[in-house]
């Protein structure tokens, strides 16, 4: 019988609860379908710690050596480990993970050969129209000649590669706790760390995909506070969180106080700007407005995208652009085959921490410079309505720009603020910053009672 997808293809993967929406029979045809869509005749696979990802995993790789491919499998990896590879190997990807999503959940995450994305618009339609169609048709011809699946071990490969585009001579003895959450980051931190002259303080590193101490998504604060305390109880110099498929890294500092990503993103980018003389840095549209100040002041070129990944990796490819950051801890890297990776984005604070004798919270303040509100969602019937009235209330007043790149943004002398809507559900986000706390919490609460009258 044929199946609907529409449920579990998003924009950029493939995302469901396992048994009830997908299946293993249906990874099968994943695999066949992305063997038939990226057109090679070998792939790479790999997987995190859930307990769904081994057979899902297994069953896409049968479905593309029985169509002729020749399968490398990677096994236990993280999300910007399968990138690695493919980037590495030459080879399309695809990593089993749910990311930050709750244990029942699970999704291939897929890219060309040299970790380009597959999204909507490059790919993911197209396997989803052939899985749709072998699930009512009957699977697709084998091959003649059916592919070969062997294993491959590239953990030590990816964390020489990682520390190759860093350097971590001068780093000075760092203590560091650091909260894997029971995903990918407790597979990866210790071998990555391991020349490092770092206290290690491992926190949650038991690879177990049902989330027993917390969720592994540290963008939400109620999973970072077990680190924050931490943190403070042992001294230590900073605290890194991962999430479940440890391809972002949420910072805490000396004190036990979350950093912006957008304050890394600032300090990453003067450290990539000076490594390469300079270049294009992309970030999305509700990163503070000291990363583009920060950009310009150490000789680079800010560019303004959308929110999402596949539209920073794209202008990431259009710009040749050598960093790339977004609000919600993703940092992509021209080194890293434009993909995105938290780890680098770790080595590079550990260098800029160690290279110096501050704390870490002295040498964030340079780029952390405005009061932002963080994202704020509203539950809303009338998406399109609410963000009319806003855009009435905001709209004509001198000193007041508009633009509708992503959403609404206004931008005022003193503060900005950017209303959108959610792809996936009713819901409406704000972002605003400001100079001071004050203005900040007035837009915030001006916004908000449009938004929720």
């Amino acid at each position: 019988m044929a199946v609907d997808l529409s449920q579990i293809v998003k924009a950029y993967d493939v995302r469901g609860v396992v048994p009830d929406q997908w299946d293993e029979p249906l990874a099968e045809l994943f695999g066949a379908a992305f063997l038939e869509v990226t057109g090679g005749d070998a792939i790479v696979i790999g997987h995190d710690m859930r307990p769904s990802s081994p057979g899902l995993s297994q069953a896409f790789a049968r479905g593309a050596a029985a169509r002729g491919a020749d399968v490398t499998e990677i096994g236990l990896c993280s999300t910007d480990q399968l990138y690695f590879a493919s980037g590495q190997l030459g080879l399309p990807g695809a990593m089993f993970t749910a990311s930050h999503n709750p244990a029942q959940y699970n999704g291939i995450k897929m890219c060309r050969a040299g970790a380009a994305p597959v999204g909507q618009d490059t790919g993911l339609s197209e396997i989803r129209a052939l899985v749709e169609e072998w699930s009512s048709t009957g699977a697709p011809e084998p091959a003649a000649n059916a592919g070969s699946i062997t294993q491959r071990d590239t953990l030590t490969d990816y964390a020489a590669y990682l520390l190759s585009l860093v350097d971590v001579a001068s780093i000075r003895p760092l203590k560091v706790v650091v909260d894997g959450g029971n995903g990918m980051g407790g597979h990866t931190v210790p071998t990555v760390f391991a020349g490092l002259p770092i206290d290690l303080v491992p926190l949650y590193f038991e690879l177990d995909g049902t989330f027993p101490n917390h969720e592994a998504n540290p963008l939400d604060p109620k999973n970072i506070t077990d680190l924050q305390a931490r943190v403070v109880a042992e001294g230590a110099d900073i605290g890194l969180a991962f999430d479940g498929d440890a391809d972002r890294c949420f910072v805490v500092d000396e004190r036990g106080e979350g950093i912006s990503p957008s304050a890394i993103t600032a300090l990453v980018a003067a450290r990539e700007l000076a490594k390469h003389g300079g270049g294009t840095v992309i970030h999305n549209l509700i990163t503070s407005w000291s990363v583009p100040e920060v950009v310009r002041e150490n000789g680079g070129t800010p560019v303004r995208t959308r929110v999402g990944h596949s539209f920073i990796k794209e202008e990431m490819a259009r710009t040749g652009a050598i960093f790339g950051g977004e609000h919600s801890a993703h940092y992509y890297f021209k080194d890293f085959w434009n993909a995105d990776t938290g780890m680098l984005a770790a080595l590079h604070v550990l260098a800029a921490l160690g290279g110096q004798q501050g704390t870490l919270s002295e040498l964030v303040a340079q780029y952390d410079r405005y009061r932002g509100s963080g994202e704020i969602n509203s539950t809303v019937a009338d998406q399109a309505g609410r963000m009319a009235a806003v855009k009435a209330a905001y709209e004509g007043h001198e000193g007041i720009t508009i633009d509708e790149l992503d959403g609404l943004t206004v931008t005022a002398p003193d503060w900005w603020f950017n209303l959108r809507a959610s792809n996936t559900e009713p819901l409406l986000r704000l972002n605003v910053e400001a100079r001071d706390e004050v203005t900040t919490a007035k837009i915030r609460d001006e916004v908000l009672s449009l938004v929720r009258a």
